[in-house]
């Protein structure tokens, strides 16, 4: 069942998506070669504390982290680690907000020091497909206008889109209806309205979009060993246009 939230509570996801959007802006500062995933969820998780929000990834079906950090081939889900990540790597961390009850989802793929021409191709392409998937995020619009445009984007740069991991509803649980995938036709699927409020997400990789899982049952990888990224909004449907509440 698809939930509409009231103004006051599109506010308050916006407020837990400002806490989210400053801690990925030190993050920022702070991804680096030699730094570890661990030391950036330790991070994360203190730096929430201090602004009175909470990790909602972790305990979720057990998941044990604060955060999701995926390196290279790894799409999503991936376990933050004690390997220092080094010059050339792409890292995406992914974190789910809760500011008293109320969720904002965000994910950014980050350049580890200096990285090559495909993978700042990668970088570049996931960030604009995002954009131009926002962009029709309109009330009235079908969710399959959001999925068309970025998929159409993402082949014509010769990246492939992830099947398997798809956006979602938000609000006061973590995954709500509908599901919002990020390849299809446009004209389909369930129509956006005023009050909506719903992630996308889009996961593109340099080679085959087919994943593969490891054996800890969460973390996905390209199945060909390519690249991945992923970056991600939590988007509220609004009659004046989309809102983005975790920029």
């Amino acid at each position: 069942m698809i939930t509409i939230k009231t103004p006051q509570e599109i506010e308050y996801m916006r407020e837990a998506g400002i806490i989210l959007s400053s801690c990925h802006r030190e993050l920022e500062r702070m991804i680096q070669p030699g730094v570890t995933p661990m030391e950036l969820d330790k991070f994360v998780e203190a730096y929430l504390a201090k602004h009175g929000a909470t990790p909602e990834q972790k305990g979720y079906n057990g998941y044990p982290f604060a955060t999701c950090a995926s390196v290279n081939d790894v799409i999503c889900h991936g376990f933050p680690n004690h390997t220092p990540l080094k010059d050339g790597d792409i890292v995406t961390i992914d974190m789910v907000v809760n500011l008293n009850g109320w969720l904002a989802d965000s994910a950014w793929s980050y350049a580890v020091g200096n990285i090559s021409e495909q993978a700042s191709h990668l970088l570049r392409v996931t960030k604009q497909s995002l954009l131009l998937g926002i962009e029709q995020a309109l009330d009235g619009n079908r969710i399959g206008d959001i999925s068309h445009a970025i998929q159409a984007y993402a082949e014509s740069e010769g990246l492939s889109v992830v099947r398997d991991f798809v956006g979602h509803g938000i609000g006061q649980k973590m995954h709500e209806e509908p599901q919002v995938p990020h390849y299809g036709p446009a004209g389909k699927g369930p129509r956006l309205k005023e009050g909506m409020v719903i992630t996308i997400e889009p996961m593109l990789n340099t080679g085959t979009f087919r994943t593969k899982l490891d054996g800890d049952g969460w973390t996905a990888r390209t199945f060909d060993g390519g690249l991945s990224a992923q970056y991600e909004h939590t988007i509220a449907i609004t009659s004046n246009g989309p809102v983005i509440l975790t920029e």
